[in-house]
């Protein structure tokens, strides 16, 4: 058995969990933040079967695309302005960051 954790962007979080639904995988939401944008993500917890981790993998590649946005950067407080960039940059966003861990054991009670 397996625990895959995907981190990703809250665009593709209605689409992933809808796929995920369609076929039959449970999973686990979580709100977290990006430690660089300061954006918000989706964390999935998903626990399936080995056989399985290949089917969700693709699932999870089908519905979460990256793409280019412009994003104004956080002004620093307190820290050296030397390095702040003013004006709007692009950046890739969305895609999915995604763990796939062994699980020991399982329970549900």
């Amino acid at each position: 058995m397996k625990l895959i954790m995907a981190v990703v962007q809250d665009k593709d979080s209605n689409r992933l969990s809808d796929a995920l639904v369609e076929n039959d995988f449970r999973a686990t939401k979580l709100a977290s933040t990006g430690g660089f944008l300061k954006a918000g993500n989706t964390t999935f917890m998903i626990g399936t079967e080995d056989k399985n981790v290949e089917k969700v993998l693709t699932i999870i590649k089908d519905n979460c695309k990256s793409r280019e946005q412009l994003v104004a950067p956080i002004s620093p407080m307190g820290g050296n302005a030397d390095s702040y960039v003013p004006y709007p940059v692009e950046v890739q966003v969305g895609g999915a960051t995604v763990f796939v861990l062994p699980v020991e054991q399982f329970e549900k009670f």
